[in-house]
């Protein structure tokens, strides 16, 4: 059972409110707050088939999912224990837990069919997605985990340094790279970050949140100066060279080693981890999720 609170204006979006409740069966008052309980159906059969959703996933909280088509449009769905998550490679075969904590993640490309539930509501009878755009959405949740719920204690010292990161939908990261021991940027460092505040540019009220991480080279000591350093030095090209104003910037942090992007027993590997993570933030207070 799953309960939600919400202003009378906001009524009209709940995706997973009850059958007998719903903005036409009620007249909410202005500034009365409704209480809207229910538990999503385990069974969908007989349902009456919904709208094709079609876009990307750009927000997720609890059982439900946003996701706004190339038009611009946002959609709020439903994902019921019914819900099957498919990849162009098959059935992925895992429980509903499983695919909202691991597999569906914002950025991800889907491809949804819907019923209608509750008056309006709709819930996911199937998710089709590609195994490319999965493995992609995946590298960017190990460079910057989208709730960062990690076990890492390094991770948890994120949430610590920055309090309430769960008040944020991630809109986008951008990763750039430096060679072993170094935090000066590259030539194509520089022109990624300024692509990237370019694209923050473009989103309504975002801010970024910059975070610096090594390879597994050196002592802990070593990797969080190393990481903090680049992170500062992403910073000051961002607000510098960029154009990114200092209030719209969270505090940045260095995580040393944690939460590789890739393996550390090869090259290639740790030349992905020795990284800082550009990510685009908005409040969920304004995202509408």
């Amino acid at each position: 059972m799953r309960i939600y609170t919400m202003g009378a204006s906001a009524v009209a979006l709940v995706a997973v409110s009850a059958a007998p409740l719903t903005a036409q069966q009620y007249d909410a008052q202005p500034g009365e707050e409704v209480i809207v309980t229910g538990n999503i159906p385990a069974d969908l059969s007989g349902m009456e088939e919904g709208p094709d959703v079609e876009g990307v996933i750009s927000a997720r909280e609890g059982d439900r999912i946003e996701i706004v088509s190339d038009d611009g449009t946002r959609r709020v769905v439903a994902i019921s224990p019914a819900t099957e998550i498919r990849s162009s490679g098959g059935f992925l075969g895992l429980a509903r837990e499983d695919l909202r904590s691991t597999q569906l993640l914002n950025g991800i490309p889907v491809e949804i069919d819907t019923v209608q539930w509750g008056g309006g509501s709709l819930i996911a009878s199937k998710v089709s997605l590609k195994s490319r755009d999965l493995r992609t959405a995946q590298m960017i949740h190990n460079a910057t985990d989208q709730r960062f719920t990690a076990n890492e204690a390094a991770t948890e010292a994120l949430r610590g340094r920055v309090a309430n990161i769960d008040d944020y939908n991630v809109k986008g990261v951008t990763n750039v790279y430096f060679d072993t021991n170094e935090y000066d940027l590259s030539d194509e460092a520089r022109a990624n970050l300024c692509s990237a505040a370019q694209q923050a540019s473009a989103t309504d009220n975002a801010l970024l949140l910059v975070v610096g991480y090594t390879d597994s080279t050196g002592t802990y000591e070593i990797n969080q100066d190393l990481s903090e350093k680049r992170a500062t030095r992403v910073v000051n090209y961002l607000q510098q060279q960029c154009g990114w104003q200092p209030y719209r910037m969270m505090t940045p942090t260095g995580m040393a080693e944690a939460d590789p992007a890739a393996d550390n027993t090869t090259e290639y590997g740790k030349a992905q981890n020795r990284r800082v993570a550009v990510n685009i933030l908005v409040s969920k207070s304004v995202d509408g999720i």
